[in-house]
C-alpha cells in the first residue's frame, strides 16, 4: 500500500479555508491610494503652518505698533518727559527694551512706572526677538535704524507672504 500523501491547498487548512481574506493586489491598491491622499494633504499642511506664522507676525507687529502709539499719547498728554526722552525723538521710545521696562510718569513722587509691553514678542519667522526698526527721521522703505527712537518695526525675514507681498513691507 502507498503512503497517504498530505493534502495540497485548502484542503490542508480546512479553518483557513473557510476565512475571506486580502488579496495582495488589494493591499497594493488600498495603499497605493493612501499614498496618493497623503501626498496631497502634505502641502496644504505647508500652507497652513505658513499661514498660522502670518497671523502670529500680524499680531506682535501690531501689539508693537499699540504700544508705540500708545508711548507717543503718553509723551503727549504730558506724562512722559524729561529725561526719558531723547532730543530731536518727536516723542517716540528709544528703543524697545523702553517699553518693557517702563518710564517715570512725570511728577509723580510714588515713582510709579508706565508700561507698554509685557516682553518683545518673538518674530515668528526668524525665531528671535530681533526685529528691524525705524525712527521718525529714517525713510519708510530704510533698512537701517537712524537710531534716534523707535517710530516703526518691521521683520527682518527676506521671505514673501502668500499674498505675494514681502514680510517686511508690512
Amino acid at each position: 500500500m502507498k503512503p497517504d500523501r498530505a493534502p495540497r491547498g485548502p484542503a490542508r487548512w480546512p479553518a483557513l479555508a473557510a476565512c475571506p481574506g486580502f488579496t495582495f493586489v488589494e493591499l497594493v491598491v488600498v495603499s497605493a491610494l493612501l499614498l496618493i491622499l497623503a501626498s496631497a494633504i502634505l502641502p496644504l499642511a505647508r500652507v497652513t503652518i505658513q499661514r498660522q506664522r502670518e497671523v502670529e507676525l500680524h499680531r506682535a507687529l501690531r501689539e508693537m505698533r499699540v504700544a508705540i502709539d500708545k508711548f507717543k499719547d503718553a509723551v503727549d498728554q504730558g506724562l512722559i518727559g524729561g529725561t526719558d526722552l531723547k532730543a530731536g525723538a518727536e516723542g517716540y521710545p528709544p528703543s524697545l527694551e523702553v517699553l518693557v521696562e517702563g518710564v517715570k510718569v512725570v511728577n509723580d513722587a510714588s515713582g510709579r512706572k508706565l508700561k507698554f509691553l509685557r516682553r518683545i514678542p518673538i518674530d515668528p519667522l526668524t525665531k528671535s526677538t530681533d526685529w528691524g526698526l525705524r525712527s521718525y527721521q529714517d525713510d519708510a522703505d530704510s533698512t537701517t535704524w537712524g537710531g534716534q527712537s523707535v517710530y516703526d518695526v518691521y521683520t527682518k525675514s527676506g521671505g514673501t507672504a502668500l499674498d505675494g507681498t514681502k514680510y517686511k513691507d508690512w
